[in-house]
């Protein structure tokens, strides 16, 4: 489709391109672009990776083996929660896709085309082959095709070849799908499209590599990899015991189900879905999350690197100053116009300079479109060789330039951007043998230019904001040093920070270079690959490294930080290989976006307190009764304790985080804090109940004595009216826990600080209430295989199960087993 957002401008007479009608009849023969990029998962994937994990492969394999064996009703709930969690997670995730996908597909950049001789933009889609595209500097190659333009131009197909070396195309030269323009500007025909090229993978394969897990995603991996473990031994252990014991296959399976169950499946759906609803809550703030893990990502960032152009300013120039050297102003003025206007590559530059000096195209001989490699840019003509660039560049080339070093030195120090032109009568040749681009020698300096960065008005107010939040901001830029140190200290850097330039880093050891990233903030004249270098070096520092940036001298950089963000008016380039995209181009969105991730990790270590407390617990209990031969819970049981306790819980906890700044320390060492005290004392108590229950039948008939061996009732009555005491007393405990964990007095405070939300009580208050509806009503009670008890036993058990959030307080409080175990 077309988009509507710009008037059709005339395309160079040399390309008119092919009509509407002809791309009509070219699509009805198949060969469009069909082959779409993917804006996110499929609904496939989603319910791949939702519904068969490992885990759930497992279970549903046990509860077949349960219908089997005629235990339907254990079956639907050995797989009951795990199916409830599962639909959640998958529900909340195709929600998000939608919206994600909606904002993708109006976000997503348009393609030059040439119809009947104009230039429109229109969507992917719209291309056919034969189709005549313009790439620019920045722009993604979309088809397979030959370059038709005389000017050459330099791609990066390291995408496609794994080498980042920049290849010079010329007229007939092949380009490539999933190659980008680095420099220069040309027209190239589609002659593979659709399935046919590789635009289908441009996207995919620009992020493959960009799977990088963060700290909380490790740490969840590691728990459920132990937890397999100490599952495959316990299932080691019960698969022993019940060939020694003759244990029943059905009861050897429903105890199967219950050691599987320690295994916690739903850690990974709770990241998933709170990663899909903070990326859908984000959108609206003005940021594309395109790796769904970015936002908890962003939470953990202490180094912020950020290009200055695009970034810090707006991304808009304008002239300030020109001033010819040795010519008249109207002969600069002519001249400075005809080479802006020749060069068929268009930059901010150019088109800020061809605003303040219009001028006419002229025939060249030759070109050298401008890079960030060497700074400079180009035209051979009749009359000579024209040169603008950089000064630190073009001087070293200029036959007088002591006359222009105050005028530089000055403008510099007052943050604008300078620029050389100068000139050589002689037509001298731009590239050397290799077709490496070369500077003539023995210039004249026509003139100087100076344009202005507009600074981003949120610019100083967000980077404050990282400052308090702990993340040190740090600009590497790629033009003079004095001049990004002007703006950066406009931008609220420190007033007596020195700018580090890229020549001077050059020069430097990796030590050294290293020291200077510890010590200073703004960098200058930095290459591309000292970008990337420097954003390595500051990972191997310990740093968790984000780079903001929008051209494509900064794709390297942001291939190699943790976290990668780019502007949406930034080139394809930098957006393709980004986590995050900047919607409004506006970086401001981030600080919220930091508060977001905090809510994540805020709301999963609430998670990861009730799931490991329980799985501590279980294991205790499972552990415990290999002494008395009974085993203490069934599927039954564990499914509705699991799903009162934890289940329900934590989806209400995720739900209600808060973003607060959370520690960088090793989440599982944080919460160790809560969960050993807490697991350790229901272990203990627990126990005591389910034996207390064993042996109560042998006590009220006077059978029991110190003296002699302790009677207990293993029978199917008695075994269920310990299992029934001991889920019962597990549930008080668990909503005891919710408590705990998001404290909503001082009174319940001991693991964790005050959070003062009244919820908590009504979450608490409701799970109660479903339970106890469940044990007022037979056929549930039934169904859950509980014993009914008296009503003073319930009373008993709430009133142990206050005992225990009593000692557990104290334990908290009190901070023994902290100090035992040397937890600080």
């Amino acid at each position: 489709m077309e988009t509507k957002t710009e008037q059709p401008v005339k395309a160079p007479p040399a390309f008119t391109g092919l009509s509407d009608a002809e791309a009509e009849s070219r699509r009805a023969q198949g060969l469009g672009n069909r082959a779409t990029i993917p804006s996110s998962r499929t609904y496939w994937q989603i319910f791949k990776e939702n519904a068969f994990t490992f885990v759930n492969i497992v279970l549903f394999g046990l509860g077949i083996i349960l219908i089997l064996l005629g235990r339907v009703s254990d079956a639907l709930v050995s797989v009951g929660v795990i199916s409830i969690n599962m639909i959640v997670s998958i529900v909340q995730e195709i929600h998000a896709k939608q919206t994600l996908d909606h904002i993708s597909l109006i976000t997503r950049p348009a393609v030059t085309v040439v119809r009947e001789g104009m230039l429109k933009k229109v969507d992917l889609e719209a291309i056919v082959a034969g189709d005549v595209l313009l790439v620019e500097t920045g722009d993604q190659v979309v088809a397979d095709g030959a370059l038709l333009s005389e000017d050459a131009i330099q791609v990066d197909e390291s995408q496609l070849t794994g080498e980042s070396n920049p290849i010079t195309k010329h007229t007939a030269d092949p380009l490539y799908s999933g190659s980008f323009c680095l420099s220069g500007s040309g027209y190239y025909q589609a002659e593979k499209v659709g399935s046919e090229s590789l635009t289908n993978r441009l996207t995919t394969s620009a992020r493959a590599f960009r799977r990088v897990k963060t700290p909380l995603q490790k740490e969840v991996n590691l728990v459920v990899r132990v937890l397999l473990l100490v599952a495959g031994y316990l299932e080691i252990l019960l698969i022993v015991n019940s060939l020694f014991e003759k244990i029943p296959l059905v009861e050897s399976v429903r105890m199967s189900v219950v050691v599987l169950g320690l295994i916690p499946n739903g850690l990974f759906l709770a990241i998933a879905t709170s990663y899909a609803m903070g990326a859908v809550r984000i959108a609206s703030k003005g940021a594309l999350v395109q790796q769904s893990n970015a936002i908890e990502s962003l939470s953990h960032v202490n180094v912020l690197c950020l290009d200055k152009t695009g970034t810090l300013t707006t991304n808009r120039l304008k002239v300030n100053h020109l001033v010819p050297v040795q010519t008249a102003d109207d002969i600069f003025r002519c001249a400075l116009g005809d080479f802006t206007a020749s060069f068929q590559s268009r930059n901010q530059t150019t088109a800020a300079i061809s605003e303040a000096c219009p001028g006419s195209a002229q025939p060249t001989l030759e070109s050298v479109p401008f890079s960030s490699t060497y700074r400079w840019s180009g035209l051979a003509m009749n009359s000579g060789v024209y040169i603008l660039g950089a000064p630190e560049t073009v001087l070293a080339a200029l036959e007088q330039q002591d006359s222009l070093l105050p005028t530089i030195e000055e403008w510099t120090q007052q943050g604008l951007r300078v620029l050389v032109f100068a000139h050589s009568p002689n037509v001298v040749p731009l590239h050397d043998v290799h077709d490496a681009p070369v500077l003539p020698a023995g210039l004249v300096p026509l003139g100087l230019i100076a344009l202005a960065d507009e600074l981003r008005p949120e610019a100083r107010e967000t980077l404050e904001n990282f400052r308090k939040a702990g993340v040190e901001p740090k600009i590497f830029s790629g033009d003079n040093p004095d001049t990004v140190a002007a703006l950066a200290k406009q931008a609220g850097f420190d007033p007596q920070s020195e700018a580090v330039s890229g020549i001077e880093l050059a020069r430097m050891k990796p030590e050294q270079v290293s020291q200077a990233l510890a010590n200073q903030s703004i960098f200058g004249r930095i290459a591309p690959q000292q970008k990337e270098q420097m954003v390595h070096i500051l990972r191997d520092q310990g740093k968790y490294v984000a780079m903001i940036g929008d051209g494509v001298n900064d794709v390297l950089a942001l291939k190699g930080a943790d976290l990668a963000i780019a502007m949406q008016s930034g080139s394809q380039a930098a957006r393709a290989v980004s986590d995050i995209v900047l919607l409004d181009d506006s970086f401001g969105v981030l600080p919220q976006a930091v508060l977001e991730g905090q809510r994540i990790l805020n709301g999963m270590q609430d998670t990861f307190k009730l799931f490991l407390t329980r799985i501590l617990y279980v294991v205790l209990l499972i552990l415990s009764s290999a002494a008395i031969g009974g085993f203490p819970l069934t599927p039954k049981h564990n499914s509705i304790l699991t799903f009162l306790t934890v289940g329900l819980p934590t989806i209400a906890l995720a739900a209600w985080a808060k973003p607060g700044a959370v520690p960088q320390t090793n989440a599982l060492r944080r919460i160790s804090h809560f969960v050993l005290p807490a697991g350790l004392a229901l272990g203990l108590a627990g126990m005591g109940v389910f034996i207390g229950f064993l042996i109560m039948p042998a006590v009220l008939s006077g059978h029991f004595s110190l003296s002699n061996s302790i009677e207990v009732d293993l029978g199917s009555i008695g075994l269920n009216i310990a299992q029934t005491a001991l889920t019962s007393f597990s549930i008080f405990c668990g909503l005891f826990l919710i408590l705990f964990v998001e404290p909503p007095s001082q009174f319940w405070v001991g693991g964790t600080s005050l959070r003062a939300d009244p919820r908590s009580y009504y979450l608490a208050g409701g799970l109660c209430a479903i339970f106890v509806l469940i044990l007022v009503t037979p056929p549930l009670r039934n169904f859950f295989e509980l014993a009914p008890l008296a009503w003073f036993t319930y009373l008993l058990l709430f009133g142990l199960a206050s005992l225990w959030a009593l000692l557990v307080r104290w334990l908290w409080r009190s901070q023994a087993l902290d100090r035992y175990l040397s937890l600080e």
